[in-house]
């Protein structure tokens, strides 16, 4: 298994991080520990989770999935050898909290639940899911400004994270669902007030959109602010088997309607594209959309997800695949007929 470095924090993790999202909804608690355990086995050294999971968020379920690694930590007594990563919820959850914000005041109290649901006494990696500020993420496009909003300034929520590294709750901190201009915000303040330095970025990254590599791919490169790359299968979109209308039983499509980012008619038409791309090279077409993302160079890691033992099995073994450039370049092709269907 491939390491690269969290920014310039000092930690190594691995290129592929296993996601957590389906523990307590789709996945209970033995499948799991089930998962966490082949994945370490295999060589992953990094975890993924979020103080809002399972999704869909409810709140019957919320703080579950960290409660399951809670109790898989416990159970291994060995907490140094893996990265946990979380995340504190930004605005539009009532469940949480009564309403989240990234405030003094929301983010001690989250970091304090999670590590109490985690059984541990800090966090590797703790990430803002999005941001306070109206922008675009979550498929959002057409920023319009609103000069009258009344958002918490990043200033006070970095200067709590502060609080939350000096204190050994938190090693590194980074940003999760940002714009170019959120990035380089955080850092200018980093910089000009003493503040943590931020050491990755969470956006969604994968053959249906890879708008990631329009401003913040630069950003990543000059600026040592890596990739996680999450949904990097399209919510299981680009494996192909929800192609012509297909729905298999408990897959997540079929499950969540919510889901639509990946299925548009473009997105279908690109999702063909890379499927017969990757049959026609004698490779699994999941295998072929992960191995893509592998290989990216402003990658830190790869954000693997999967319901089943067999797709984690397959989702593993793409780090071991390396890209044809005849592969590359049919890819860059599809891409340029039809760019980021799924942004």
């Amino acid at each position: 298994m491939q390491t690269r470095p969290l920014g310039d924090t000092g930690i190594e993790v691995s290129r592929l991080c296993l996601g957590t999202m389906t523990f307590g909804e789709q996945n209970s608690e033995a499948e799991a520990h089930e998962q966490l355990d082949r994945a370490v086995a295999f060589g992953i050294n990094f975890i993924d989770a979020a103080e809002m999971y399972p999704v869909p968020p409810r709140p019957e379920t919320q703080g579950r999935t960290e409660s399951y690694i809670g109790n898989w930590l416990r159970r291994r007594e060995s907490r140094d050898d893996v990265i946990i990563a979380t995340k504190v919820t930004g605005p539009g959850l009532e469940h949480i909290r009564g309403g989240p914000h990234l405030d003094r005041q929301h983010i001690h109290q989250a970091i304090d639940a999670s590590l109490a649901r985690l059984q541990t006494d800090y966090v590797d990696l703790y990430q803002l899911h999005w941001p306070e500020r109206s922008t675009n993420y979550f498929g959002r496009l057409g920023y319009e400004h609103d000069d009258e909003e009344e958002a918490i300034p990043l200033e006070e929520t970095l200067g709590a994270l502060k609080e939350l590294v000096v204190a050994g709750k938190v090693r590194a901190i980074g940003l999760s669902n940002e714009t170019p201009w959120g990035v380089m915000k955080a850092l200018q303040l980093a910089e000009r007030l003493d503040l943590p330095r931020v050491a990755s970025i969470q956006n969604p990254y994968n053959l249906l959109n890879r708008t990631f590599e329009v401003g913040l791919a630069e950003v990543a490169h000059r600026e040592n602010v890596g990739l996680l790359a999450y949904s990097p299968l399209g919510f299981g979109v680009l494996s192909g088997k929800y192609l012509d209308g297909a729905r298999p039983e408990n897959a997540r499509l079929t499950l969540f309607e919510r889901f639509k980012r990946y299925t548009s008619p473009l997105a279908e038409q690109a999702t063909r594209a890379y499927v017969d791309l990757a049959r026609e090279s004698d490779l699994d077409p999941a295998q072929m959309a992960l191995a893509f993302v592998n290989s990216r160079s402003f990658l830190t890691s790869n954000i693997i997800g999967a319901t089943t033992m067999e797709q984690l099995e397959s989702n593993l073994a793409s780090e071991s695949l390396k890209l044809e450039q005849s592969v590359l370049d049919a890819i860059d092709e599809i891409h340029r007929q039809v760019p980021n269907p799924c942004p």
